[in-house]
């Protein structure tokens, strides 16, 4: 598959393709780049991998060479269809290529519950990488993830509380992985080139991952929405029946009900 932006141009062009920008197709030229993923990932023979948005099928050619079983959702039906064509024809068996919303389909339609040491490894286009991740954390977790990620929305998954960057995101992650700095991706390896910085982030489960109910997710959200407002005024006006004994454990670990959220840690957070 191309690795050039050369490459890519030619390509697209056989196909009839430009590049949809709302689909956040920035095509990886970089070889370098696949192979960091892999090599984060671990990715070896008989891995099980999910990949979102294959496009032209760069990373997953990668996948499938290192004797991964991918699972894969794309929504361009064009680019689905080579996909079919050059990779699925090579690969029979061990490329699964679903045509969707990787929202609706987080796991590119496997069954995480039976394979629960599966990885996913993406290029993940920007406009879905939030609520990509949350409905990725509402069933069976990834043992890792290697993603591609616009710059700001890695700062903010990997934020430190008392920062600005710190949110709802950041505590539901940090909850269930541990997350590395990551490695920053300049422009140029990217056909077209992207307009905003990128970074490739690395996420390893924990032995015993947090995951937040959907109404806890909710209500945390919630607090961070009036993030300059005290925690103490806005778990009263949010939880008036139980929040009276959640500022109470908020001072038996020391802290002050006037504290904002983003200055309270990811584990308390869980513990209320």
């Amino acid at each position: 598959m191309p690795l050039s932006p050369s490459a890519t141009r030619e390509l697209l062009a056989r196909l009839g393709h430009q590049p949809i920008h709302r689909l956040g197709q920035n095509f990886l030229v970089d070889g370098n780049i696949v192979r960091k993923s892999l090599a984060l990932a671990e990715v070896v023979a008989g891995d099980t991998v999910v990949e979102i948005g294959p496009g032209l099928g760069t990373l997953t050619s990668a996948l499938l060479e290192a004797g991964a079983d991918v699972w894969a959702v794309e929504m361009d039906a064009l680019l689905l269809t080579h996909l079919q064509d050059t990779l699925a024809a090579r690969h029979p068996g061990t490329l699964h290529l679903l045509q969707g919303d990787a929202i609706e389909h987080p796991l590119a339609g496997l069954d995480g519950a039976a394979r629960p040491d599966f990885k996913v490894v993406a290029n993940l286009p920007y406009a879905i990488a939030t609520p990509w991740l949350d409905a990725v954390l509402s069933g069976p977790l990834p043992a890792r993830l290697v993603l591609m990620l616009q710059q700001e929305a890695a700062e903010r998954y990997a934020a430190a509380p008392g920062t600005k960057a710190f949110g709802g995101i950041s505590i539901f992650l940090q909850a269930a992985y541990a997350i590395a700095p990551g490695h920053k991706v300049p422009a140029v390896c990217f056909h077209p080139r992207p307009d905003v910085e990128s970074r490739l982030l690395h996420l390893v489960r924990k032995p015993q991952p947090f995951v937040f109910s959907p109404e806890a997710r909710l209500l945390i959200r919630s607090c961070f929405q009036q993030r300059r407002k005290q925690i103490g005024a806005l778990l009263r006006e949010r939880l008036p029946d139980q929040g009276a004994a959640f500022l109470e454990h908020l001072r038996s670990e020391g802290y002050s009900p006037q504290i904002r959220p983003e200055a309270i840690p990811t584990a308390l957070w869980q513990r209320l």
